[in-house]
């Protein structure tokens, strides 16, 4: 097991590139084969009528969580859709083994209409605490990567947030209307004044990318 945060340092060191091409595989598998071809058995909802999950979630979730331990023994796995089927497997990330936090397909309701605002998310935390993320779009061709402490790429080069445009509206993406309750969106309705541009967000970890390459200056996420 691993216990130290050199060691998961280490691990990085050697296999990030190897957690990459699971990722990029787990897509290229059981994502985009799917993606503008999804029959309707394939499309099932979950908590709700904007909640969906399709097949590839789940085949791409039970790809990682086969692959992803494996580069890393002793480390776990917890999956949007694990979560959703046995809301006690969460209690992973408290835990002291490796855990392994993956979204296969960020942007569910994108991917069903067949736009390209999708992505795979995948993060390494231990102890609670994220050490490396990766955020794959196949459509859009994009790989964005971080590590703590070392800072974030894009398809290999760094990324830069920088600064709001002095004059300019800062750019907000907030929590979907379909997903927030009446109390979140009274709040977020705060945000409607002067110098504030909100919109609803499209995927999460897309509008995370875009903060990081200075296209959005702000998220404003009331999920529960």
């Amino acid at each position: 097991m691993i216990e130290t945060h050199a060691t998961i340092d280490q691990f990085l060191a050697r296999h990030a590139h190897d957690v990459e091409a699971a990722v990029r595989e787990a897509a290229a598998r059981e994502i985009v084969p799917r993606w503008r071809r999804l029959a309707a058995h394939e499309v099932d909802r979950k908590s709700g009528p904007h909640d969906v999950v399709t097949d590839a979630d789940r085949e791409a979730e039970r790809y990682l969580t086969a692959q992803l331990p494996r580069l890393l023994p002793g480390s776990v796995v917890v999956g949007e859709e694990g979560v959703h089927a046995d809301p006690s497997s969460y209690e992973a990330i408290r835990g002291d083994a490796p855990v392994w936090i993956v979204d296969p397909v960020d942007g569910t309701r994108q991917f069903v209409r067949g736009e390209t605002g999708y992505c795979t998310l995948v993060a390494l935390a231990l102890h609670g605490v994220v050490q490396a993320s990766w955020t794959y779009a196949p459509a859009l061709g994009l790989l964005a990567t971080a590590v703590r402490g070392q800072g974030a790429r894009l398809d290999g080069e760094p990324l830069r947030a920088g600064a709001p445009q002095p004059g300019r509206d800062l750019r907000v993406a907030t929590s979907h209307p379909d997903f927030t309750t009446d109390e979140q969106k009274r709040a977020l309705l705060g945000l409607r004044a002067d110098g504030v541009a909100p919109r609803p967000c499209g995927s999460a970890g897309l509008e995370y990318l875009a903060v990081a390459r200075g296209e959005l200056d702000a998220t404003a996420f009331s999920w529960e």
